[in-house]
């Protein structure tokens, strides 16, 4: 990397997944049997393992520097002929094929903000399945506890040390509208050296809208869709109050 980073590099460095969700995603890929469409893909984390796996695969994300980024990564990986990367809006595209999976992988389905955003998303998919084709994401569970305890709070994420030493830090700031179901995060990035001075200093906003797991059926269900498997972890444990995570499987009604 260079000296000064972008977005992309810092969010391909600390946002690394959830425990198992790339094993699942490329179970439910080797499953449908054919190409794969995951939208929001960002830096490819999930696309270029599959394609690695042999997997035909598109990439479709609306961020052209997250695509740069995958790019990046792919050439220097390799073994990624399958892999096709996308500019694109998941709530309004046209590939003119079909998918036997189509994903969402970590929670990209919260940015759209709006009901109508999100049937015009589940619109596409639905279009753009095969005949007996999945339809597979996955969001997190609201818990009311953590809405009260980060409001208006600057939160520690994490931090990721680097192989010369240097620490980014990963810092939120969130604000809640809890009539309509948004959450407003200012993230900060904070670079620094093996003494602990700031080199560097990113702050970005981006905005989701949470959605509770009854209010996700109702939406699949006026959208065509119906859930046929659900989980609470990527290991496939059952969906329960304890969930942290929802997971659902689903086909065209």
């Amino acid at each position: 990397m260079s000296n000064m980073y972008q977005w992309a590099d810092y969010y391909d460095l600390t946002q690394r997944g959830l425990s198992g969700d790339v094993d699942f995603y490329l179970d439910q890929a080797k499953q449908a049997g054919g190409k794969v469409l995951e939208l929001g893909c960002g830096t490819g984390r999930i696309s270029i393992p599959l394609a690695q796996a042999g997997i035909d695969v598109t990439g479709l994300d609306l961020s052209q520097e997250m695509l740069e980024k995958a790019n990046q990564k792919a050439s220097e990986s390799g073994d990624t002929d399958l892999l096709h990367l996308l500019q694109g809006d998941m709530r309004n595209f046209d590939l003119g094929q079909t998918f036997s999976l189509i994903m969402i992988p970590f929670r990209s389905f919260l940015h759209l903000l709006h009901i109508q955003e999100q049937m015009k998303a589940l619109s596409c998919i639905r279009k753009h399945l095969a005949p007996g084709g999945k339809f597979v994401m996955n969001v997190f569970v609201p818990k009311i506890n953590h809405f009260y305890e980060e409001n208006e709070k600057m939160s520690l994420r994490g931090t990721y040390r680097l192989d010369d030493g240097e620490e980014v830090a990963m810092w939120d700031y969130t604000r809640y509208d809890h009539f309509q179901q948004l959450c407003e995060v200012t993230r900060i990035y904070e670079r620094s050296d093996a003494k602990g001075l700031v080199k560097e200093r990113v702050t970005g906003r981006f905005n989701l809208r949470y959605i509770f797991p009854a209010e996700l059926h109702h939406l699949f269900r006026l959208n065509g869709f119906k859930v046929t498997q659900r989980y609470g972890t990527f290991a496939k444990t059952a969906f329960d109050a304890n969930s942290s995570e929802f997971i659902v499987v689903a086909e065209v009604i």
